[in-house]
């Protein structure tokens, strides 16, 4: 495990780093998951091992601190990313990044360029969400901060069932909310814009039973590569481990 400081009162960013070849990868995790549960098994796949790694959790969320005065909004959680990446020694990084990681990625490219060599989004959130419950949502944005506070913590933990809740219990609870509600009011520009507009190699993974994405031509049209992936829900590297390291090596050699 490696840390580094990443906010003027010293809270820590944390992450497992394996040993390998520059450049060095960096993986990010979605809403209330963990780096280290989400990703080991991609990153030790044969197709995607070689490279020194990095599994970070962001800001607030698994092995990392968990502060109560920090903003968590998209920018502040790529801020803070490249914070750690710095001071790892780390630059244009190739980026594998899930769900809310993928939004946090797109940003650290647009932000700090030259942290970023590629980008590889696993059905990214790059869209704002509407404050309504949704299949396969957690739903947190729904609660003002003190009802989350509250009571709606407890409540989560059934609406999101014990597989997620493993990791989202290890978050802290102004984290996990605040950085839900800041994903669901997306960016300004809008991440799609600022995606389309990055001038390095981008890939786009989704799971093939949902159809392409939204804007699917116009991201195409802006040398994103769009690639489906079968047999899989939103966790695409859980859910079809072999077609993902293909997927996702094919778009890291490309």
């Amino acid at each position: 495990m490696r840390h580094a400081p990443v906010t003027p009162n010293g809270d820590r960013i944390r992450w497992v780093e394996l040993p390998g070849a520059e450049p060095a990868r960096l993986y990010l995790h979605g809403l209330g998951a963990s780096s280290p549960v989400y990703w080991a098994a991609a990153a030790a796949h044969p197709l995607l091992t070689g490279r020194r790694s990095l599994l970070l959790d962001l800001l607030g969320f698994g092995i990392s601190d968990r502060p109560t005065d920090f903003t968590y909004t998209l920018e502040a959680h790529a801020d803070a990313v490249a914070t750690a990446l710095d001071a790892a020694g780390v630059t244009g990084a190739e980026v594998v990044a899930h769900s809310l990681g993928g939004a946090v990625a797109v940003l650290l490219a647009a932000r700090h360029p030259r942290l970023v060599s590629r980008l590889v989004l696993v059905d990214a959130a790059l869209d704002p969400a509407p404050p309504v419950p949704r299949p396969g949502s957690s739903a947190i944005e729904t609660w003002t901060e003190e009802e989350f506070l509250a009571d709606g913590w407890r409540r989560t933990e059934h609406r999101v069932g014990p597989a997620w809740w493993a990791t989202m219990r290890l978050a802290g609870r102004e984290a996990l909310y605040r950085t839900a509600v800041h994903r669901a009011r997306g960016t300004t520009p809008a991440l799609r814009d600022q995606l389309r507009g990055l001038p390095v190699p981008r890939t786009f993974l989704h799971p093939a039973a949902d159809g392409a994405p939204a804007d699917a031509e116009r991201l195409t049209a802006s040398g994103v590569v769009v690639r489906a992936v079968p047999d899989c829900g939103h966790n695409i590297m859980l859910d079809n481990p072999e077609a993902f390291a293909r997927a996702t090596a094919d778009a890291l050699n490309g």
